[in-house]
């Protein structure tokens, strides 16, 4: 895992939250501009990445004691994470804040496009945390990478400072395996995102007989 300083100074987390705003930024990365540095011989993204991982396991309950027994944290680092949690806790999430954690998550938020009788291609796009920011349809009828251009899919979730997107389209004939043409039009976003700096962390394909990841399906 790369250091902090191995990285562009653009993806490093503390300049990344000046930047773009701490929303930008992953579970990881704001560890990591939390820790500040590593220790015991680990770098401060190594720690971060463990500690984020603990965190999950623990649904983001984790005591002092546990994150204090990660090699490389202690007691102090522990504290720290410790107090920016509960600091979080008493602030609390926005409400009505809707996060992704599956694939059916994001195929709830795509079901309005399920059924429609031509193509739409849609994207959600989604903070650090991976909470939706929006999601809003680009494109109604037949889907070609014509029509399905980055500059129409990403002009507003670069405008809205996400961190992620997810993508999403319809089959009206209710084949729900992608075709040629979604997996080449898959690709090609996926190229602009990587350009821009944003994960793309899944594309969805939905129809009246229900839906496939593509993630899923090991198609990223």
């Amino acid at each position: 895992m790369k250091r902090v300083q191995d990285l562009p100074k653009h993806n490093r987390p503390r300049e990344k939250i000046r930047e773009l705003g701490a929303a930008a930024l992953t579970d990881a990365e704001l560890l990591a501009a939390i820790l500040g540095s590593g220790g015991r011989g680990r770098n401060v993204m190594a720690l971060a990445a463990a500690v984020s991982s603990t965190l999950e396991k623990r649904n983001g309950k984790a005591t002092l004691a546990e994150l204090a027994a990660i090699p490389g944290i202690g007691s102090a680092k522990a504290a720290q994470i410790i107090a920016a949690l509960e600091l979080a806790r008493r602030y609390g999430l926005p409400s009505g804040e809707i996060k992704i954690k599956n694939p059916e998550d994001a195929a709830r938020l795509f079901a309005d496009i399920a059924t429609k009788p031509q193509e739409h291609f849609a994207v959600i796009s989604l903070n650090g945390a991976n909470a939706v920011i929006a999601k809003r349809n680009v494109t109604v009828g037949l889907l070609d990478r014509s029509q399905v251009h980055p500059r129409e899919v990403f002009a507003e979730v670069i405008a809205e400072r996400a961190a992620a997107v997810i993508f999403g389209h319809n089959h009206p004939s209710g084949e729900l395996a992608p075709s040629e043409a979604d997996i080449q039009i898959h690709r090609q976003l996926c190229q602009a995102a990587d350009i821009l700096g944003i994960r793309v962390l899944d594309h969805l394909v939905v129809s009246r007989k229900g839906f496939i990841s593509f993630q899923s399906q090991g198609l990223l």
